[in-house]
């Protein structure tokens, strides 16, 4: 199968699942209270936002699959080296790290490092990138919902963010 067809198929099941949550997961089971004054404080405006950018990124498989040409469907694949069964244990390993990393050092500094041993692990074509990204966006979220939503984020044992 090609990777336009896969590419394909995602992108409709990421519409579908957008339309399930949109119009049946999120009204019928995520209760929220009517009195919220702060919209990003409503227990459905991150689903929905989540579930509009799933519908989105199924758009873009969508289209970025539709704009196939023919070139492109007799392209072999990109030899992947490295046997998947030892990153798929590598891959164990981490989300094994990861729960007993959480409770001593914090989520913020656990997801930062595993968002970079996951990048590294799956070889990611933008390691600088990757890097930024793996210490701004937890800090940000932490900053968010630390300061601004008052939601406490769970902190660890050994470091804690103020």
């Amino acid at each position: 199968m090609s990777p336009k067809v896969i590419q394909f198929r995602l992108g409709i099941g990421a519409c579908i699942v957008a339309a399930f949550l949109t119009f049946i997961g999120i009204p019928n089971w995520v209760s929220s209270p009517s009195n919220v004054q702060n919209i990003v404080l409503a227990p459905t405006f991150w689903p929905y936002v989540l579930t509009a950018m799933t519908g989105l990124a199924g758009l873009g498989l969508i289209l970025v699959a539709g704009h196939a040409s023919q070139d492109d469907e007799g392209e072999d694949e990109e030899d992947a080296s490295g046997n998947p069964w030892l990153r798929l244990a590598a891959l164990a390993a981490i989300m094994i790290a990861t729960m007993f990393a959480l409770p001593r050092i914090g989520m913020v500094w656990t997801t930062m490092v595993v968002f970079a041993l996951t990048a590294f692990l799956f070889r990611t074509r933008h390691p600088v990138t990757a890097l930024i990204c793996a210490v701004t966006i937890p800090l940000a979220l932490y900053a968010f919902f630390a300061h601004v939503a008052g939601v406490a984020i769970p902190q660890g044992n050994y470091v804690r963010l103020p």
